[in-house]
C-alpha cells in the first residue's frame, strides 16, 4: 500500500475559467482519486488558493493579511473539492492548522494518519498555518509529517521547464531532475523554501498538469507525462 499526498494548485482546479470553480475539473480529479483509493492507496490532497487569491499579487495590503487570505482560499478550495469527493462515494475530513469553528478540523498528525489508514481522503487546508510560507511547502511539510511516498504536484503546466514555457517557445521541459539542480538553477518549479524541506526529509516530488487525462492515476503510478524531481534516499 503506499501513500501519496496529492497537490492541486488552485489555477487547476479553476479551469479554463482561470478562477473560482471549474466543477467538471474537480469532479474529474475526484473520479481518478477514487480510482486510487479503490485500490488501496492512501491519499491526503492540499489544495491551492491561486484561484481566488494570489498573496504576491497584494502589494497593496500589508503581506501577513495578504497571506492570510490566501490560507482562507485554500480553506474554502478544500471545503468545496472534499464535498465533490464525497458526491463520487469517498469519505473525507478536512484539517486546518488553525481554528475555523465548527468547519474544520485541527490538524493532528495522529488523526490525519489514522484517517488515512481508514481510506478517508485527508485534507490539509491552511497551508502551514503561518504567513511568508506558500501551500507548495504546506504540501512537502503534511507529506513529511505523515510519512507520505511521494508527493504529486497536479499544475496547469506539464512539468519543470528550464525558463518559463510561456515567454520562451524553446523552453525544455525535464524529465527528471534532481531537487538540488532545482534549488541551484532556481527554476521556481516550488519555491525554494518546499525545495529546501523536500531535500533534507528526501522527499520525491512529480510535477504534472492536471489537464491532461487520467493525469493523477499516470502520476502516482511513475509512468507519466511530466517531471520526476529525485531525492536522495539513501
Amino acid at each position: 500500500m503506499s501513500r501519496i499526498i496529492l497537490k492541486l494548485s488552485g489555477e487547476a482546479l479553476a479551469g479554463p475559467g482561470k478562477t473560482g470553480f471549474d466543477e467538471e475539473t474537480v469532479r474529474g480529479a475526484a473520479k481518478q482519486v477514487r480510482k486510487l483509493t479503490d485500490s488501496g492507496c492512501e491519499v491526503g490532497i492540499v489544495t491551492g488558493g491561486g484561484n481566488f487569491w494570489r498573496g504576491r499579487t497584494g502589494n497593496e495590503i500589508d503581506r501577513v493579511k495578504s497571506d492570510q487570505i490566501g490560507m482562507l482560499a485554500t480553506v474554502m478550495n478544500c471545503i468545496y473539492v472534499s464535498e465533490i469527493f464525497r458526491s463520487e462515494g469517498m469519505r473525507t475530513r478536512v484539517f486546518t492548522p488553525f481554528e475555523v469553528g465548527g468547519i474544520t478540523e485541527l490538524f493532528s498528525k495522529d488523526a490525519a494518519v489514522e484517517g488515512l489508514r481508514r481510506g478517508e481522503v485527508v485534507f490539509f487546508a491552511g497551508g502551514t498555518g503561518h504567513p511568508y510560507f506558500s501551500t507548495d511547502t504546506g504540501v512537502v511539510l503534511r507529506a513529511i509529517e505523515v510519512d507520505a511516498d511521494v508527493i504529486l504536484m497536479a499544475k496547469n503546466i506539464d512539468g519543470i521547464y528550464d525558463s518559463d514555457p510561456m515567454k520562451n517557445p524553446a523552453a525544455k521541459r525535464f524529465d527528471t531532475i534532481s531537487v538540488e539542480d532545482v534549488i541551484a538553477k532556481d527554476l521556481q518549479a516550488t519555491d525554494l523554501a518546499s525545495s529546501i524541506l523536500a531535500k533534507e526529509n528526501r522527499m520525491p516530488m512529480r510535477v504534472f498538469a492536471l489537464q491532461e487525462e487520467d493525469s493523477i492515476v499516470k502520476a502516482a503510478s511513475g509512468k507519466f507525462n511530466g517531471t520526476t524531481i529525485t531525492v536522495d534516499r539513501d
